[in-house]
């Protein structure tokens, strides 16, 4: 959706329309009393034209250098490389894979088996009497900063079960016993690689083991929904990319419950759907009825927002009439003939899914026609009901079609009956025995409700037994890696998805976070040059003009930034880097001593970046409670010389202590002599530079916590810069920004520090402000004005719009054009003509805004930032709103296949189809997964 282009601040003024004059004759000489005044302040405060000389006294040390983007990115890709390559390939995955195998093989199941284990969501329950309930027992936890202060055991795993799944039957007690024999693995991982954070193991069956052992909630109606194989990670590793139609039958038979029992089914089948698949949903009775209309004929890719909104459609189903199964199996051949024909589909394994009560014949001319002698499409009918009198036709085609039969007589039976499809379409990954590594985009742990907002990256890959079963699927999670090339973003891509690694700005949280593609980011990309050259894994550079969003969306920087990708080789992924041509580009770089440098920093007034990684603390278990200066000191002088640290990082961080270090004793100074300081109304002045460092002084006595919450969010951390630094570093240079928190009264001044070595290469060096009240600013504003009023209100200038079509929704904001120095206009009130001046007040991102208020215009709405629905004026509005869901639904964008599929395997047995009484087959493949996850420290 299209926003519209914000300014930074506008500060407006409603007077007499005598002031206009004021304005028109004195507003050079007036004004700029009060603004020289200002500046001065900021100046004094903040030491900001200090800096300027500063870094001249140091002129002939310090160069200027350019940041090599293509450089830079091939470095992130090979670290990234190195990284994936031994979390999946050393002893992260193959060791789970060996364990797991060894643990199998050795095991006899015992179908009586009793054997007590710890329950995630029973541990430390005791029940009425004060002793432990069955299957809990006490288990130690305690806090670890390293699982965001979460209780966890460092020795034991827990084991979760779905809530629709008994505890102690006796496949999930044989599974949970053999696989206890992976506990001494996930401990013994964590030990040589402390920046694990999960490890997880998860069974077919349905039951999942996580190391470090934590304790499970459930949610007020005391269910815990999670199922690891619904988990994108376990869809991918157990099956190849599939087409899929899904056939439900609406006819007059299905009423009621059973109508109920199938929507639930056709849920569950989409749950187990994920983005390598495509699929659509047809409903028949005597005509054949898609259930989103306008994707007659064709297939779309199963992501979270289409099989959401395939949902949304569920609920209109109804029966009524005859089933005619003949000419909805036909409808279904030719849709999936068709589209993998075009090669838009997974162009891989093909199935359809028919949910119904019964088929009165075999149809066995249908397939003869559309599947036969080749079989590529498999069938999976489910029936629904307690009745079977036509079970037998339908044992029939799945048995003929390489396919599964299932009956679903209750609602609490669908979950586990759609699942067994799952062991079918891996049974030519278990005959091929074909470790095939899976990678899934960046996602935010829902694991544990209170883990908090960690990114995660999954690696899977299947095990596979000498009983030529597959026993597992092993999965790593890789961490982020820590990007700490200042005012730069770095970002991946998968095969069809953009992730974020490192960005400035707005966070981006959506319900499925991660999966957000990336024209939706870099929405000015038209072409999509850069994302289909991502996605295609190619290596180059690209530029534009872009449009970030920040301030919660309130407000929109315009910058040109650089792009440099490529691959990153061993995974899916594509590794990219954005470089802004205002700050980005170029660096200063200059050589300190190493003893003036640690002085320096280790002060009380410097902190750096929140989460960036100058030195790795948490590859080593005593290493893990260092703070970044403090690991910082200790490599620099050499007393732990194998601890990994960015030296060149580090060189510029101490570079900046040392010019910065000043400041302390000179605010120090302001802050004691009153008569520089007591009317001036400054509170606050800090400081920040592009490596992180940052420096603060408070100018008065706290009384409490002069940080809003805002003010807090404003910090330089892992996800960005903080946005005053970004608002100054992207103005003209040498210029100050006023900023007035929309939700507090203070008053933002900011300098940017931005000097040219030569005349070609603009480095920004630091960024220096203050906080002031705003009181005080608007007397000074009166006092230069000669008035006495004191209505001063925030301001919205000319309005400026980039319109998208088709849009429903615009996100008004407002833009300031610089070139514009003064303008003026009229606003009609109702008959009264009321008229306005704006001038520009240089070096500044302040206006001065006079208007004439001889006209009443209290009845005429505000203009305000609130989001404006876009009514289109066309003849049938409803019929052209349709048809752009229509549009966006239908659209797709270019993506990289898996590179890996199994669809078929000339060794299946093809009567392993359900239709002997016992309904899991002899054969099938017992899918389990292990997991091991990372997170960004």
């Amino acid at each position: 959706e299209p926003f519209i282009i914000p300014v930074i601040l506008i500060i407006i003024l409603q007077i007499n329309y005598y002031c206009k004059n004021i304005f028109n004759n004195h507003n050079d000489k007036q004004w700029s009393l009060l603004y020289n005044d200002n500046t001065n302040i900021t100046s004094t405060s903040s030491y900001s034209c200090w800096f300027y000389f500063k870094y001249k006294e140091y002129e002939k040390k310090v160069r200027t250098e350019e940041v090599d983007g293509a450089k830079l990115v091939k470095n992130v890709a090979e670290s990234l490389e190195e990284m994936f390559r031994k979390k999946a390939e050393a002893i992260r995955v193959r060791r789970l894979v060996e364990a797991a195998e060894e643990a199998h093989l050795q095991h006899e199941e015992n179908p009586d088996l009793q054997y007590e284990y710890f329950n995630a969501v029973l541990i430390n329950e005791v029940d009425e009497g004060g002793n432990s309930v069955e299957l809990g027992g006490e288990f130690l936890l305690e806090p670890n900063d390293h699982f965001n202060n979460l209780s966890v055991n460092l020795s034991l795993s827990v084991v979760q079960v779905p809530t629709n799944m008994y505890n102690k039957d006796p496949d999930i007690v044989n599974g949970v016993h053999w696989s206890e024999a992976l506990n001494k693995v996930f401990v013994d991982n964590f030990e040589k690689d402390p920046s694990l954070i999960w490890q997880y193991f998860g069974s077919a069956k349905g039951f999942f083991r996580q190391y470090p052992g934590v304790k499970w909630h459930p949610d007020e109606h005391g269910v815990i929904a999670f199922d690891c194989r619904n988990r994108k990670w376990y869809i991918q590793a157990a099956t190849s990319p599939k087409d899929v139609v899904i056939l439900v039958d609406v006819s007059g038979s299905m009423k009621g419950l059973r109508l109920t029992i199938a929507r639930q089914t056709v849920s569950s089948i989409l749950d187990t759907l994920g983005d390598d698949d495509f699929f659509n949903i047809i409903a028949y009775n005597q005509e054949i009825h898609y259930v989103e209309p306008c994707l007659n004929g064709t297939l779309v890719q199963a992501d979270r927002t289409n099989k959401d909104h395939f949902r949304e459609h569920l609920d209109k189903l109804f029966a009524k009439g005859i089933g005619l199964l003949g000419n909805a199996l036909t409808e279904a051949f030719t849709i999936l003939s068709d589209f993998n024909q075009t090669g838009r589909g997974s162009v891989c394994s093909q199935a359809i899914m028919l949910v119904t009560d019964g088929a009165t014949q075999m149809y066995d001319d249908v397939f003869a026609k559309f599947n036969w002698p080749d079989r590529k499409v498999r069938i999976f009918p489910y029936l629904i009901g307690r009745e079977s009198a036509f079970a037998d036709n339908l044992k029939w085609m799945a048995c003929a079609n390489k396919g599964y039969f299932t009956q679903i007589s209750t609602l609490a039976d669908v979950q586990e009956n759609v699942m067994r499809y799952l062991h079918v379409m891996s049974r030519p990954k278990v005959i091929d025995h074909e470790h095939d590594t899976v990678w899934t985009e960046a996602y935010v742990d829902s694991t544990v409700s209170n883990a908090g907002d960690r990114k995660l990256t999954t690696v899977a890959m299947p095990v596979f037994s000498t009983k030529n079963e597959t026993v597992c699927i092993c999965t790593s999670h890789t961490p982020h890696l820590h990007f700490n090339q200042t005012s730069s973003t770095l970002f991946c891509v998968n095969l069809h998805m953009f992730s974020p690694q490192y960005q400035d700005g707005q966070k981006r949280r959506k319900p499925n976070y991660g999966s957000v593609d990336l024209s939706e980011v870099e929405w000015e990309d038209t072409d999509d040059v850069l994302r289909n050259a991502m996605v295609n894994r190619k290596t180059g550079t690209f530029s534009m003009e872009v449009k970030t969003t920040v301030d919660k969306g309130k407000r929109v920087l315009r910058m040109h930034n650089d792009y440099y990708y490529t691959d990153i080789r061993g995974t899916p992924f594509s590794v990219g880097v954005a470089l802004s041509r205002g700050h980005g580009k170029y660096f200063f770089k200059g050589n300190v001593s190493v003893e003036a440098g640690l002085r320096d920093l280790d002060q009380p007034d410097v902190a750096l970046a929140d989460e960036w990684t100058y030195c790795n603390t948490d590859e080593h278990h005593e290493h893990r409670y260092l703070s970044q200066i403090q690991a910082i000191k200790l490599y620099m002088t050499g007393r732990k010389t194998h601890l990994k640290c960015d030296r060149e990082l580090i060189q510029q961080v101490l570079f900046d202590a040392v010019v910065t270090a000043p400041l302390e004793a000179y605010w120090t100074g302001l802050a004691l002599n009153k008569s520089e300081n007591s009317d001036k109304g400054v509170e606050i002045a800090f400081l920040g530079t592009r490596t992180g460092l940052s420096r603060t002084n408070l100018f008065v006595v706290q009384e409490q916590d002069l940080l809003t919450a805002e003010d807090k969010e404003g910090v330089f951390n892992s996800d960005h810069f903080p946005l005053w630094y970004r608002r100054a570093a992207e103005q003209v240079p040498g210029t100050y920004v006023y900023a007035i928190p929309f939700t507090s009264g203070m008053l933002k001044s900011v300098f940017n520090v931005l000097n040219r070595m030569d005349d070609l290469k603009p480095a920004s060096s630091h960024t220096v402000g203050i906080q002031m009240k705003l009181e005080f600013f608007q007397r000074k504003f009166w006092t230069a004005s000669r008035q006495a009023s004191n209505n001063l209100i925030h301001s919205k200038s000319q309005r400026g719009k980039v319109m998208m079509v088709p849009c429903d929704t615009a996100y008004p904001a407002f833009v300031s054009e610089r070139t514009i120095k003064e303008t003026a206009g009229n606003i009609d009130c109702d008959g009264c003509t009321r008229t306005f001046v704006i001038q520009q007040i240089p070096s500044s991102n302040l206006f001065m805004v006079v208007v004439d208020n001889k006209c009443d215009c209290s009845s005429t709405s505000p203009i305000t930032m609130e989001p404006i629905e876009i009514i289109l004026f066309v003849l049938n509005l409803c019929e052209h709103n349709e048809s752009l869901k229509c549009d966006r639904l239908k659209f797709q964008k270019e993506r990289k296949k898996p590179e890996s599929c199994h669809p078929f395997h000339p060794q299946e047995n093809p009567m392993e189809c359900g239709a002997a009484a016992n309904l899991y087959p002899r054969h099938t493949a017992v899918l389990l997964t292990l997991l091991t996850i990372l997170t960004t420290r």
